[in-house]
């Protein structure tokens, strides 16, 4: 079992006053409708990081639908989103005691300044407190090293030559097994683990685990892979509201074929609960 480990943070942000709420943060410009300002300090090589935008969708969501928490969440990446003005158009598909459901496409502006689909989700909503306590499983915790054992973006050159503005928003430190892509030595294994927060403190939430599922560097490139590693279906389940303190992140790839490869995550809380899981396919480029 891993040690808990609690980052170090000169100051702790709240939940709804941190630089994570106020990027993710929409504007109801009519019933189903938002306007967003993507924010340039959550992007990977220029484009949008996949699970930020899954937040914000999450967030316009849970704004028109009746129920607080999002279940699942299954989202298909059609365009690259870039910094700047964006609309969020949802749609209610159902609603039930139990669970809400409902569907959200992120849109940006081409040159003439045409509506342009750069993501759609579809999405149920429930209420994550009322779920009861019953647990069976035979999932356990990743077993990573004590936080001040593992490394983080400090620690070593940067495999995307510093362009990767996201890793400032957030507090990684990678299991040194899982680094040797970072040096030149990659493992050839499909796998990634890390401690994960939020760089100012904030605890995470079930919008926050959003992102988590899709903050690591990728798989491919402990695989001996390089260069950018895009997203092109994304299916969240969230189990759990976190406890306070630093989570647990374990992806796994099994299948690289015809370009494209799947990434099974985990994330573990501070009680040694599960808290999300997701599953996505992702193109890799191979020459």
């Amino acid at each position: 079992m891993a040690e808990a480990a609690s980052a170090p943070s000169p100051s702790r942000a709240v939940t709804g006053d941190s630089e994570f709420d106020r990027d993710t943060a929409v504007v109801r410009r009519e019933p189903g409708v938002y306007d967003i300002d993507l924010s340039a300090g959550w992007t990977i090589l220029g484009a949008v990081n996949g699970g930020y935008l899954l937040a914000v969708l999450g967030r316009a969501l849970g704004d028109a639908l009746p129920h607080p928490d999002p279940f699942t969440v299954s989202a298909h990446y059609l365009t690259a989103s870039r910094p700047g003005r964006a609309v969020i158009r949802t749609e209610t598909v159902r609603t039930g005691r139990t669970l809400s459901t409902g569907q959200a496409s992120l849109f940006q502006y081409d040159d003439e300044g045409n509506e342009v689909e750069r993501i759609r989700v579809l999405a149920s909503y429930g209420d994550l407190a009322g779920l009861p306590d019953d647990v069976r499983t035979t999932a356990k915790p990743p077993a990573i090293p004590p936080y001040e054992q593992c490394f983080g973006p400090a620690d070593g050159p940067d495999p995307l030559k510093g362009v990767s503005a996201i890793t400032d928003r957030l507090l990684l430190k990678l299991d040194p097994a899982t680094v040797g892509w970072a040096i030149g030595q990659p493992s050839g294994k499909g796998e990634m683990r890390a401690w994960f927060g939020l760089a100012d403190g904030r605890d995470a939430d079930p919008l926050s685990l959003l992102l988590a599922v899709d903050a690591l560097p990728p798989t491919a490139f402990e695989m001996g892979l390089k260069g950018w590693v895009p997203t092109v279906e994304l299916t969240t389940h969230i189990r759990h509201r976190p406890a306070p303190g630093p989570l647990r992140v374990a992806i796994t790839t099994r299948n690289l074929a015809g370009g494209f490869l799947e990434e099974d995550a985990e994330v573990w809380d501070s009680e040694e609960r599960l808290v999300a899981q997701s599953r996505q396919l992702a193109r890799v480029r191979l020459a």
